[in-house]
């Protein structure tokens, strides 16, 4: 067990939302639900035997999730990425994540539904910023007038188009 997990407040969603995130990446899973006894229940203001917390992993990475109420939301500071090999992988993760009421930002950043923020990442984007000079240049100029990365925009950048 690692000495560190990222943990995700929600307020009453993290079931939902770990459901959702570990069928859309592969390699994760659901490894522990606990639930709300009378006590616990009492003292949260939940229902007694709803999901509190979870335990999952995103491509093999631990992460915690727990409904702990509106206490709390999630902010820019803190975004996960996705590293994509294809633009199939950049639509997908794009359409999933944003569906429902999860809103679009700039070069690549999303909130979902549940107000986290996702930067949805083509590693060819990486591999046209490090030519440097010119190419860097153009390319940053496509990708900030961009909201879901277009690989395609960003090779026409790359190349003078």
């Amino acid at each position: 067990m690692s000495k560190v997990t990222p943990y995700l407040w929600y307020d009453s969603q993290a079931e939902e939302a770990v459901k959702l995130y570990t069928s859309l990446i592969p390699n994760s899973k659901i490894t522990e639900v606990r639930y709300l006894d009378a006590d616990s229940a009492k003292m949260t203001g939940k229902e007694e035997g709803s999901v509190f917390t979870l335990s999952f992993e995103l491509d093999g990475v631990k992460y915690g999730a727990m409904n702990a109420g509106p206490h709390f939301k999630f902010n820019e500071a803190v975004s996960f990425v996705i590293n994509c090999d294809s633009q199939e992988e950049v639509d997908k993760y794009w359409s999933a994540l944003t569906a429902d009421g999860g809103q679009e930002s700039q070069c690549g950043w999303l909130k979902d539904k549940f107000g986290l923020s996702w930067q949805i990442t083509p590693k060819r984007l990486f591999e046209l910023i490090a030519k440097g000079g010119d190419v860097t240049k153009r390319v940053l100029n496509a990708l900030y007038q961009m909201k879901k990365i277009d690989i395609q925009k960003l090779e026409d950048a790359a190349g003078g188009k």
